[in-house]
């Protein structure tokens, strides 16, 4: 029989909210009895998708970010989705180095941070619209 259970978090797009929401996903992940690694790298993860939510979808300003995490067995899959201005170029935009907000001294790694962290990522968006970064990690 499958082992099933799924949540979802909105939250403003505030800096203080990317920590509850890292920590929400890391307790219900918690159920998969991860390892400290497994752990650390979808927290990681998480941390990099709202941090690019709050800084790039909303240029800081308010929103709402919604976080959705399903595990099915032994997979965990996580969305972290904005409403905001959307990405122009996904392909540049995942570069790694590449930033649009070299004022504020980002390194530009976000999107290669996920990648390395998880065994799979998606970024969809639509300018205008928003978008949705979709990963899945492997729980061993």
């Amino acid at each position: 029989m499958d082992y099933t259970n799924e949540m979802i978090l909105e939250v403003e797009s505030q800096s203080r909210n990317e920590g509850f929401a890292r920590m929400v996903v890391a307790g219900f992940v918690a159920q998969l009895d991860p390892t400290i690694e497994e752990i650390a790298d979808i927290k990681t993860a998480v941390s990099e998708a709202v941090t690019n939510a709050i800084i790039h979808g909303y240029n800081n300003g308010k929103g709402k970010i919604k976080v959705y995490c399903k595990i099915c067995n032994h997979e965990v899959y996580i969305e972290v989705q904005d409403f905001g201005v959307g990405i122009e170029d996904i392909e540049k935009a995942m570069e790694p180095l590449y930033t649009t907000r070299p004022e504020l001294e980002r390194s530009g790694m976000g999107f290669a941070f996920m990648e390395a962290f998880m065994d799979d990522l998606e970024v969809i968006s639509k300018v205008g619209e928003g978008t949705m970064v979709k990963m899945k990690k492997i729980i061993h």
